[in-house]
């Protein structure tokens, strides 16, 4: 693939977040969707759908190295830093995952500082499982979901690095490898979508591709993080192979996966399919995967371009979703633009930048 299309994809992507809602209108949606023209591209939204658009336009930075993206960054902060408030519901910390970097960059005391402060509430406060795992939010207690890898462990890894606090690294490992426990369906190695810890049942049912996603691109990026600080189990490299295995074996021809991984007759989704193939490249690069898993990744990421329009927008994203009533109540969702949809998008191919930059695609070296 060209690096040239791929750098031109990445800009127009991260250009196409910037502009926020402007030119979005309503568009009639299911019940269960939000209106994508004030919640799906709102960047000044503190929650998790603006916190997975900074995260990747933060990995975009470190990769294009562009003052405008460092400044974009900033002035982001400034503007919502006064909307972050201490909420037992863990999308409320996707944003702050950001924070140990715009230290490391700025040196500015205040992300220091406020990283930890939440890092420390989160692990005194944060509702658990009597066997100590984090619950998804206080208005979904007793649940575990997939979720939570990304917008949880992802912001508390960083903060454990920053602060080299063992600590704090050693429940982050502990968390990946009981989500994955208590998630993964030991038949065909796919994640549920979420866990019910007093029924013992996994709710709907639904190996939920996007939900995947998160995991399968969340967990390198943690390793990543505190692998240095931690020792990560063998039990989760484990899990996590046979969890990408399982995936690849309802990938579509055209590189995608399906709403519901299981489910071909739902229509195809791009944000998952982007973290998944984000994810899988991420993956071979630490050595958790072997590089023959890359031709997979890259055939993924080619169909994932297709869904990109001329002015940026990543088409076929479903909107947010919950633990739905029924697996069939996820291929009914609406599809539209969205700020996680344009990351996860951007982290697909900021990785595969990094990696062919560095002559690193094709032979899987670290």
């Amino acid at each position: 693939m060209e690096l040239s299309l791929v750098q031109g994809k990445a800009l127009k992507v991260y250009e196409y977040m910037k502009r926020g809602t402007a030119g979005l209108k309503r568009e009639t949606a299911n019940a269960v969707d939000h209106d994508p023209a004030s919640w799906g591209m709102d960047m000044d939204d503190w929650d998790w759908n603006a916190g997975v658009g900074l995260i990747a336009i933060s990995d975009y930075y470190e990769k294009a190295q562009d003052p405008e993206i460092l400044q974009y960054l900033t002035h982001w902060v400034d503007r919502n830093k006064h909307k972050c408030a201490k909420r037992d519901y863990v999308n409320n910390l996707t944003p702050l995952a950001i924070y140990p970097d715009m230290y490391s960059r700025t040196n500015d005391p205040y992300f220091r500082a406020t990283a930890v402060e939440y890092a420390e509430w989160v692990m005194a406060h944060a509702g658990r499982s009597k066997d100590g795992v984090f619950f998804h939010g206080a208005s979904v207690s007793e649940e575990v979901w997939a979720d939570t890898v990304f917008m949880a462990l992802v912001f508390l890894s960083r903060t454990a690095k920053l602060t080299a606090n063992i600590t704090l690294a050693d429940q982050v490992v502990k968390q990946l490898l009981a989500h994955m426990q208590l998630l993964q369906d030991e038949k065909t190695g796919i994640l549920y979508h979420g866990y019910h810890c007093v029924g013992q049942h996994h709710m709907s049912g639904a190996l939920w591709t996007r939900g995947n996603s998160w995991v399968v691109i969340g967990a390198p990026m943690i390793i990543e993080t505190i692998r240095e600080l931690a020792e990560v189990p063998k039990e989760t490299i484990a899990r996590y192979k046979k969890l990408v295995d399982g995936i690849v074996n309802y990938q579509a021809d055209n590189g995608l996966w399906h709403t519901v991984v299981d489910r071909p007759d739902f229509y195809q989704e791009t944000s998952g399919s982007a973290g998944i193939a984000g994810g899988m490249m991420k993956a071979v690069r630490l050595h958790m995967l072997e590089p023959s898993a890359m031709p997979r990744a890259l055939n993924a990421m080619a169909g994932v371009i297709t869904k990109i329009r001329p002015d940026g927008a990543v088409e076929d994203v479903s909107g947010g979703t919950p633990i739905m009533p029924t697996i069939d109540a996820y291929g009914q969702l609406t599809r539209y633009p969205t700020l996680y949809g344009q990351g996860l998008t951007l982290m697909m191919l900021s990785e595969y930048l990094f990696q062919e930059q560095a002559g690193r695609i094709g032979n899987g070296s670290a």
